[in-house]
């Protein structure tokens, strides 16, 4: 019997195991190794830190979708790879062998520019890090009316954030202060000038003050680039991202910033019997953004391909949509789209972010 096992839970992943529940291959035993059995959706984070979601809104359960897909489940995370042996290695030292891999782990923070106390330093990556201490932050603050929280960021998930602490901030009983870094080269360099120009103007009116400026960690905050020093009760990390290290002695190759070099089949280029997605991969053929949306729209196909390999069908490319819709939340039930060049923002674009984030999780929370 063949093994096929799927490394982590996360959204191509999702789509991995309602696949494989409509199609059930005979012949191969299917395992999910996920630290969780339950993925926190990265897109209702800023909603929820806002006050708009409870937790449970923000969850999808694995568990009934690997019941539903004959899935072995193992709640637990690996901590290295060897290609070459075809196995993954638990921590306690355990090594379960594969004959088919995928990878959909994500990335991690890069936290080696700071030298922030732990209990200050909150990074967005992994997730699960931030859905848990977002409510001791809160409470911290309550117990300090002077509170200072800095974000340090200058992409989409930076000034969510910013904006969603501000507004939570706002709501309670005490002010507090918050502050957004961002490098010199400027704020969400990924979208048209016309959103960024209503994302600063957002940004002023909600009274987060930016810093253009480099920064490096402290033990009382951040020390910006022009010499002044940014105090900080809590840093929230929202740039930085680096591969696992793991990947390092897992014998894949990987691209120059050590990311699992895949196809336009998301396969492996040195070990055809391995398969990434989401941000633990980088494609050769084309140049891709590290996105959500890339992930959710790879998962068909990722499924698709795995399902190739076991059933010895024809593979598929994914083929990245040219322009990308981004609907950016800014703490209020209000958000700012955008697609290329053209931006509006309004509370309508809020409620149409809500309506694809809740039908997100729901396409994977319903079992009728």
């Amino acid at each position: 019997m063949k093994r096929l096992i799927l490394v982590g839970g996360g959204h191509a992943h999702l789509k991995v195991l309602q696949a494989l529940a409509r199609e059930k291959p005979t012949g191969t035993e299917i395992v999910l190794i996920s630290p969780n059995s339950y993925q926190n959706y990265s897109g209702m984070l800023p909603g929820w830190m806002a006050g708009h979601y409870n937790k449970l809104q923000c969850q999808i359960d694995l568990r009934p979708l690997a019941q539903a897909a004959h899935v072995r489940m193992v709640v637990n995370c690996i901590i290295g790879m060897d290609a070459d042996q075809r196995c993954v290695y638990l921590p306690e030292g355990k090594r379960i062998e594969y004959d088919l891999l995928s990878l959909d782990v994500g990335s991690e923070t890069d936290l080696s520019w700071l030298e922030i106390p732990d209990e200050k330093l909150f990074p967005i990556k992994p997730l699960d890090g931030l859905f848990e201490a977002w409510p001791r932050i809160l409470s911290n603050k309550q117990n300090n009316p002077d509170y200072r929280l800095v974000v340090v960021g200058g992409g989409a998930a930076g000034v969510e954030l910013a904006l969603a602490t501000r507004y939570a901030f706002t709501c309670s009983d005490t002010n507090g202060h918050v502050e957004l870094v961002v490098s010199e080269s400027g704020l969400l360099l990924e979208l048209a000038t016309g959103a960024q120009r209503r994302i600063k103007k957002i940004l002023v009116q909600a009274g987060v003050t930016v810093h253009y400026l480099r920064a490096v960690g402290t033990k009382d905050g951040l020390l910006l680039s022009n010499g002044t020093s940014l105090a900080a009760d809590c840093v929230i990390v929202a740039t930085g991202a680096r591969a696992p290290s793991w990947l390092q002695h897992s014998r894949l190759m990987l691209d120059k910033n050590e990311y699992i070099a895949v196809d336009g089949y998301h396969r492996s280029l040195s070990h055809p019997n391995v398969f990434a997605a989401g941000d633990v991969c980088s494609r050769q053929d084309l140049t891709m953004s590290r996105s959500g949306v890339h992930s959710v729209h790879a998962g068909p196909v990722l499924a698709a391909n795995l399902l190739a390999v076991l059933k010895n069908r024809q593979m598929i490319v994914y083929q990245p949509r040219r322009l990308s819709l981004y609907l950016l939340a800014c703490g209020p039930r209000y958000a700012v789209a955008t697609w290329g060049r053209w931006s509006m923002q309004g509370a309508w674009a809020w409620r149409w972010k809500d309506w694809i984030d809740q039908r997100f999780v729901k396409q994977f929370s319903d079992r009728t």
